[in-house]
């Protein structure tokens, strides 16, 4: 395995033993898949953040776990480690650990092992669960702080929340759609990956109030449960509207839209509005197909940003943002963001 930097780096980086990444670097027996894959990806950590190695100042290591499908985690990561920079004279070493999917049970395992391994702070995206809030309490104790990202857990002990207004944009989503589909609609499709999401679950609450007070007529039909990837959202879908034609609207608050437009076409189901979150990869080349009506995006460059402020301040490192919370960008085919608006790399989970 090709690198140029110290083994104690790579282990730093890593949260792995010095004995361990040398085992790796070595091709010696007796080393899983899964250390050799972290290795790896502590290397690519390094080289893409070689300019914090070399930053003068104190050095503060954030751990940023999420369980998201791969096309959202990716963008996240780079949002994060893009505005490392923005932090200095203070030295930010960010370290990612992602999952498509993560039970309660391997959240805590990983939080536990960042707690016993020591960490300036934690971003955490993950379900809200019992199991889930008392690992964070186990943090906050060893002074270890959290901050949720994109999805919030109120009931435990973190610290702050950075991300979207997840409840106003369902109340948004709700409002927006009722002045796209007409007075004669009677159903709208709603999907969420996981109702263990909080933040997702917030945007459902705020469209179903807002849908309530504004069309009481109007039927929801919900299809959640995929995760948020295409095979298992689709299967979702499809299931749900396999005798359901006349769907005006899709209100998809936790992705997988490819599979949610291909289990409608397949049904004959055409909708004259779909909104969605997020400019994933997916999402931009759909409204360049105009097969999306709007995108309600956020700035992640921004979220990550305040979370890893919100950390410097708990430990005295600066101020902490006034608003955490993100702002809604309403996002059609029309005003795609030029910044982002280049060619599409290829659609993945």
């Amino acid at each position: 395995m090709t690198h140029r930097f110290p083994i104690k780096e790579i282990a730093v980086q890593s949260g792995l033993s010095t004995a361990t990444v040398d085992r790796v670097l070595n091709d010696r027996a007796h080393v899983s898949p899964q250390t050799r894959l972290r290795v790896a990806d502590a290397i690519a950590e390094l080289e893409r953040q070689e300019s914090q190695l070399a930053a003068k100042g104190r050095r503060v290591f954030i751990d940023v776990v999420i369980e998201a499908p791969r096309r959202f985690s990716r963008e996240v990561r780079e949002a994060g480690e893009a505005v490392l920079a923005d932090l200095k004279p203070i030295a930010v070493r960010s370290r990612f650990q992602t999952f498509e999917t993560m039970t309660p049970e391997t959240c805590v395992a990983l939080l536990n092992r960042i707690r016993k391994r020591g960490s300036q702070g934690v971003c955490l995206k993950a379900r809200d669960t019992p199991e889930i809030r008392n690992a964070i309490a186990d943090l906050n104790r060893k002074h270890i702080p959290v901050v949720t990202i994109f999805t919030d857990i109120p009931a435990s002990e973190r610290i702050a929340y950075a991300g979207l207004d997840n409840f106003n944009a369902g109340r948004t989503a709700a409002y927006l759609m009722l002045n796209l589909i007409g007075s004669q609609a009677s159903t709208v499709l709603t999907t969420l990956s996981q109702h263990a999401f909080q933040g997702e679950e917030d945007r459902y609450r705020g469209f179903r109030k807002e849908l309530s007070r504004l069309r009481p007529d109007i039927d929801v039909l919900d299809a959640s449960g995929g995760g948020g990837l295409n095979l298992a959202t689709g299967r979702e879908v499809a299931d749900r509207v396999r005798h359901k034609q006349e769907i005006a609207g899709v209100y998809s608050m936790g992705g997988g839209n490819v599979a949610i437009l291909n289990a409608l076409d397949a049904a004959a189901v055409r909708p004259s509005a779909f909104i969605a979150h997020d400019l994933d990869e997916d999402n931009l080349e759909l409204l360049k197909a105009n097969r999306l009506s709007l995108v309600l995006h956020h700035d992640l460059k921004a979220d990550m940003l305040s979370a890893y402020r919100l950390i410097l301040a708990y430990h005295g490192l600066g101020s902490s943002p006034r608003f955490p919370t993100s702002d809604i960008s309403i996002i059609t085919p029309m005003n795609i963001p030029a910044a982002i608006s280049g060619p599409m790399k290829s659609s993945r989970d």
